[in-house]
C-alpha cells in the first residue's frame, strides 16, 4: 500500500500548508493559504474553507479536493490507490498539470510501494 500522504496525483500532503494549517489549528496559515489560492485560481477562498487532512485520508477536505479535483474523481471511479496504478499516467491530459509541473509528484507515483 502506498504512503496514505500522497495524494491521487501524486503531490504529498504531509507537505501541504491546507493540511498543515488544519492539523495544527493554524489561522493564519489558512489565511495565507487561501489567499493564494485565491489568486491562483482566480476565486475566492476564505481561510474557513481550508480544511483538509488529506486527499486520501479519511476527514476533513477542501470542497476542491472533495468534489471538483477531476484527478481525484478519476481516480475514484477507477477504484485506484493513486494515479500511479493508471497506464495512461505520463500521457494523461488531467495529471498533465500536476506532473508536468512537479518531478517529485510524478517520482512519488512511480515509487514501488515498499519504500514509501
Amino acid at each position: 500500500m502506498k504512503n496514505s500522504y500522497i495524494a491521487y496525483c501524486g503531490l504529498d500532503c504531509e507537505k501541504c500548508e491546507a493540511r498543515l494549517a488544519t492539523v495544527n489549528s493554524d489561522d493564519k496559515l489558512r489565511a495565507k493559504v487561501a489567499e493564494l489560492w485565491s489568486k491562483l485560481n482566480g476565486i475566492e477562498i476564505t481561510p474557513e474553507m481550508i480544511n483538509c487532512e488529506g486527499c486520501r485520508i479519511d476527514g476533513a477536505k477542501t470542497v476542491f479536493c472533495d468534489r471538483l479535483c477531476e484527478i481525484r474523481q478519476c481516480a475514484l471511479s477507477k477504484k485506484y490507490e493513486t494515479c500511479g496504478d493508471c497506464s495512461e499516467l505520463e500521457t494523461c491530459p488531467k495529471a498533465a498539470m500536476i506532473i508536468g509541473n512537479n518531478p517529485a509528484a510524478l517520482a512519488n507515483l512511480k515509487k514501488p510501494d515498499s519504500t514509501l
